[in-house]
């Protein structure tokens, strides 16, 4: 449902996306790559906070990391849990087509 709305988010705001991965449709986690081309790739993991509110971790990092090195870091995430999904926007901001905070 909530890759569903993302995706939905995405056609209105005119960002390409597209699910690389699906995962498990209840217990699936979500990685989110976010390319944005010449500035580099970033790659949100989703987590909970203290209070239970849904929140992005940077998994690759404050800063942008070539598309190599992110592709890498979903593949050993992949390999690990296989209920993954992995959805990769194409756009250099995580904040323009998610909710919930970053950290």
């Amino acid at each position: 449902m909530w890759i569903k709305a993302l995706i939905r988010r995405c056609d209105l705001a005119a960002i390409p996306v597209a699910v690389r991965n699906r995962g498990d449709d209840d217990a699936g986690a979500i990685l989110l790559k976010f390319s944005g081309r010449d500035a580099g790739c970033q790659v949100l993991a989703q987590a909970r906070g203290q209070d239970g509110e849904l929140l992005w971790m940077m998994a690759t990092g404050p800063a942008p990391v070539a598309e190599a090195d992110a592709d890498a870091y979903i593949e050993r995430q992949r390999r690990r849990d296989p209920d993954l999904w992995v959805v990769e926007v194409e756009s250099a901001s995580a904040a323009s087509v998610i909710d919930g905070r970053i950290a």
